[in-house]
């Protein structure tokens, strides 16, 4: 059995898609797992062998049907989840083709600069709201 300690070193990578029209950006509710109900960017686990925007691609076609191109690194976040730690890499992203299919959310919303605090984010998405808030001025 692995200790509180080790738990808490376990590395989880994942990619994320803000994917942006015009002064909005796409947002998803988490719709299964310990955190069903908390509002993220899309995106999902690297598999091994996957670049990053590899995975983001993938993840989004996944999840939402939808083919994106992906841009600019925003940031990598860093987050210390109570069993794990999280590193996500948060790109830029537009839609090449797709109407956004909820295949896994429960729900979701394009939020412009004025909303886009009126969801709860969870809490490694809400450290990179910050730097969002930034670029869409």
């Amino acid at each position: 059995m692995k200790s509180e300690s080790e738990i808490r070193a376990e590395l989880i990578r994942v990619v994320a898609a803000v994917i942006r029209d015009k002064d909005k950006i796409f947002a998803t509710e988490r719709g299964h797992g310990e955190f069903k109900g908390g509002w993220e960017f899309p995106g999902g686990k690297i598999e091994p062998g996957e670049m990053p925007e590899q995975a983001l691609v993938r993840e989004i076609e996944e999840e939402l049907d939808t083919l994106v191109e992906v841009g600019e690194l925003i940031d990598t976040i860093e987050y210390d989840y109570p069993n794990f730690h999280l590193s996500m890499d948060c790109f830029w992203c537009k839609i090449l083709s797709g109407d956004l299919v909820l295949n896994e959310a429960e729900d979701a919303r394009w939020l412009s600069f004025d909303d886009i605090d009126s969801v709860e984010w969870l809490p490694a998405d809400s450290g990179l709201v910050k730097k969002i808030k930034e670029r869409l001025v």
